[in-house]
């Protein structure tokens, strides 16, 4: 177990994490530790637990065990540091607001409780929607956005955060060329400004072209580290089991954080 004093220079640590529906255990015994700077993706087959991790690191999910710490601390003591991009289908779209209002939310949190926005914060909305390529859509109503727009807005809103810890649950997944080519940019931005960022990622076959870190996941965790190291056809197979024969070309030589 680390100490606190090295737990304060650790970005994500998650130790001996244990959470079950009923009495079911969807994530156990999980140990993380995610290092400052890393672009990292979770993968693993489905129901091995990767959604429910980024929601017990930021307290959608009570752990049945183990401790969850953001730079040596509990997220809720860290909440402003952590921004968070939910799967889209989890996202009531009929919500009536336009898509700068939608991103403007993204700095309540630093403004505190009971002050509404201004023009300050509506410039940082506009700059963010601008790193996604979204801001001729400002206006427009959310509703009215495309599965891939809708993407990039809510991409938009964790930026205007400027956090230093980014979760990101299957961000890639159902977008078009243009909206994966715009959140890979970003992820490479804030890996370059030193951010932290662990994504859910389903698609193994872009991780190293995506990624400087990867955590293969399913229900325990299998291994975490560099690209370069871990990404390995045996602990895919130690992940995935028979089913990795069904992915297509699992392993690439492309050098990782590449794109």
């Amino acid at each position: 177990m680390i100490s606190r004093n090295d737990a304060q220079q650790v970005p994500i640590l998650v130790e001996d994490l244990t959470v079950a529906y009923r009495d079911t255990p969807v994530l156990w015994d999980v140990d993380l530790a995610v290092s400052e700077g890393s672009l990292m993706a979770v993968v693993g087959p489905n129901g091995a637990g990767k959604s429910t991790l980024i929601k017990a690191i930021i307290g959608l999910m009570r752990p049945s065990a183990g401790r969850i710490l953001i730079y040596g601390q509990p997220y809720a003591r860290q909440r402003k540091l952590v921004a968070y991009v939910p799967q889209r289908s989890s996202v009531d779209w009929d919500f009536p607001t336009n898509v700068l209002d939608l991103v403007t939310m993204g700095r309540y949190g630093a403004l505190g409780w009971g002050k509404r926005p201004g023009s300050r914060e509506r410039d940082q909305a506009i700059a963010a929607l601008e790193q996604v390529g979204m801001e001729q859509f400002a206006s427009r109503q959310i509703s009215q956005l495309s599965g891939g727009q809708q993407q990039r807005a809510f991409l938009a809103r964790a930026l205007v955060q400027d956090a230093q810890v980014y979760l990101m649950d299957e961000p890639f997944q159902g977008v078009d060329a243009t909206t994966e080519r715009a959140i890979v940019r970003v992820l490479q931005d804030l890996k370059r400004a030193g951010r932290t960022v662990l994504v859910v990622h389903h698609d193994l076959e872009t991780v190293p072209a995506y990624f400087s870190h990867v955590m293969l996941l399913n229900v325990r965790a299998v291994a975490s580290g560099p690209v370069s190291e871990v990404f390995t056809q045996a602990n895919l197979r130690s992940t995935y089991g028979r089913r990795l024969d069904l992915l297509t070309e699992p392993v690439q030589e492309t050098e990782p954080g590449a794109y």
